[in-house]
């Protein structure tokens, strides 16, 4: 069963390139939502999150965190849990 996976990103992010290079490599299907033209979403995200930095990933609709949390998942071997691969 797939999940409903969001990322939000700019276009000039490498954490943002890793990421979602990550979920490419693991399978993940996702909807990229870039907002480098749209600081009123990201403030709406600061908002949501607590955190004024971008990726922001969302399995789900439950905020996950951003490159970090997702690269320290796949590291602790819960990435396929979280993001429902089997």
């Amino acid at each position: 069963m797939s999940k409903d996976v969001k990322i939000y990103t700019t276009s000039t992010c490498p954490f943002c390139l890793r990421a979602k290079r990550l979920m490419d490599n693991k399978g993940v299907e996702y909807e990229e939502i870039e907002i480098s033209n749209n600081m009123e979403k990201l403030e709406e995200l600061k908002k949501e999150t607590n955190s004024s930095t971008v990726p922001q990933i969302f399995v789900d609709n439950k905020f996950i965190g951003g490159c970090d949390e997702i690269v320290a998942l796949h590291k602790k071997g819960e990435f396929d849990q979280v993001f429902g691969i089997k």
